[in-house]
């Protein structure tokens, strides 16, 4: 249990980690969301993810952040319950929180080498492309599995009522 809380760091420690990282040439990958309830989705996307680098952080919306997003509902799990999840996957590296609603100051704090966001984006879109892009790093976007999503998942229950 405690191996995965570990892999939950602080956003003013982790950047020295990702130096680390860096200064021993591993690329670091970096993808954000509020994952509520992870399924197949996530996870494909997740391991994809990491398959373009040496290391994947996971930045993950606050609850606060998740409720100015979303609406008042959600997220249905809580940013402690949903980063321990991430954490427990063997392809993410760490996990960090932001309250902010885009991950633009965490993205240029965290300097990663790759960005990746889900192919419903156009990449010239997508939030923190330019500093990712003016540092020599590259943004990927990556195909979702058709059907999956929290949304999908959260209407799907609401109709079994």
């Amino acid at each position: 249990m405690k191996k995965t809380a570990n892999k939950i760091i602080d956003k003013n420690k982790i950047r020295d980690l990702i130096q680390s990282w860096q200064s021993n040439n591993q690329e670091v990958v970096f993808t954000n969301g509020c994952f509520d309830i992870l399924h197949l989705g996530h996870i494909d996307y997740l391991e994809k993810s990491k398959a373009l680098g040496d290391k994947l952080i996971v930045g993950l919306n606050t609850d606060l952040s998740v409720r100015r997003l979303k609406g008042e509902q959600r997220p249905l799990n809580n940013e402690e319950a949903r980063a321990r999840l991430l954490a427990a996957l063997e392809f993410v590296d760490a996990v960090v929180l932001f309250g902010e609603d885009t991950p633009k100051d965490l993205i240029e704090w965290l300097q990663p080498d790759i960005l990746v966001k889900g192919n419903d984006y156009l990449a010239e879109n997508i939030i923190g492309a330019d500093i990712v892009k003016a540092k020599g790093g590259r943004v990927e976007t990556i195909s979702l599995v058709d059907g999956f999503s929290t949304t999908n998942l959260v209407e799907k229950i609401k109709s079994l009522k």
